[in-house]
């Protein structure tokens, strides 16, 4: 109930007026039954904006995170996803992931529809990263079809770290459904599900325009995060005393003429520096003598 409250009277309507969304394929959504969506995921927001323009009632796979925050805040997040009918995922592998397989297969069983993001998290550079196979597992076991769906201008609107989005109109492109039933009763044969993730990745890249890259979005994360902290010691070190006097080291024992004849120009400018200044100190010290043999004088006349 929660959720056709939500979507029809409190959150649907201002969002529609506000963003404006768009949606291409919308014929392909079967009318009845289930089906996976396959969807890119570029923000937080696609989970919102995909279930607004779809006319059935959606079930998304979410991150457990959303269901165990602290404070007023994490409550009422989890009292949302909860209240949308979203399902909290573990998504730490093993026996979590299978926890996550059997719950979204009991979506489809119910007969509804079913969200899921194939690359797993969010693209980290707005680019489609390779698949995890739960989603063909899900297909095969669950005997549905289905639909790749690519989410546009979501990052732009609401990208990573950004509570406030920018308003901008978003669109959803729907693809015609991928049956994978010539593969029944394979779902246990990693190289089928790796086919079929692969089938529904290209077809994602074709919808999205997305650049495409094989690995997965979190091995990406963990590349760019180690350079994140590689370059932050870098820049703690060069700010460390003497850092400046091995760069110059360095540059001697290259031979480096050029950078030579820099560094002797930069001692030449320092010590005209203070030439320059230990001339106007010796200014000022007479100046200052001059005044107090003045104040002298004058007590001794009073």
């Amino acid at each position: 109930m929660f959720y056709w409250v939500l979507k029809t009277v409190v959150l649907g309507p201002i969002l529609k007026l506000l963003f404006r969304p768009w949606v291409e394929g919308e014929e392909n959504i079967p009318e009845d039954g289930a089906v996976i969506f396959a969807s890119n995921h570029l923000s937080f927001s696609d989970s919102i904006f995909l279930p607004l323009v779809v006319p059935r009632r959606m079930t998304f796979l979410a991150k457990s995170d959303y269901f165990t925050g602290r404070g007023i805040k994490g409550r009422l997040t989890a009292a949302f996803f909860r209240g949308v009918g979203q399902l909290p995922v573990d998504r730490s592998g093993g026996r979590a992931g299978e926890a996550a397989l059997r719950s979204g297969l009991r979506v489809l069983r119910r007969g509804e529809m079913l969200g899921i993001y194939p690359e797993g998290t969010r693209s980290p550079d707005g680019r489609l990263y390779r698949g995890r196979t739960g989603v063909a597992r899900m297909a095969l076991e669950g005997g549905v079809v289905v639909l790749p769906v690519a989410m546009i201008g979501t990052d732009k609107a609401q990208p990573t770290g950004k509570k406030i989005p920018k308003l901008m109109r978003i669109g959803v492109k729907i693809g015609k459904p991928l049956d994978f039933s010539r593969y029944e009763g394979m779902e246990d044969d990693r190289f089928v599900l790796r086919s079929i993730t692969d089938e529904i990745m290209y077809e994602l890249m074709l919808l999205s325009g997305q650049e495409y890259v094989d690995m997965y979005a979190t091995s990406m994360k963990d590349r760019i995060l180690a350079a994140a902290k590689t370059k932050a010691r870098e820049l703690q070190e060069a700010a460390l005393p003497g850092s400046a006097a091995k760069e110059l080291e360095e540059a001697l024992d290259a031979h480096d003429d050029e950078a030579i004849r820099r560094a002797r120009r930069r001692v030449d400018d320092a010590a005209a520096d203070i030439d320059e200044n230990t001339e106007r100190g010796g200014g000022l010290e007479a100046d200052d003598e001059d005044d107090s043999r003045g104040r002298r004088r004058r007590r001794e006349a009073s």
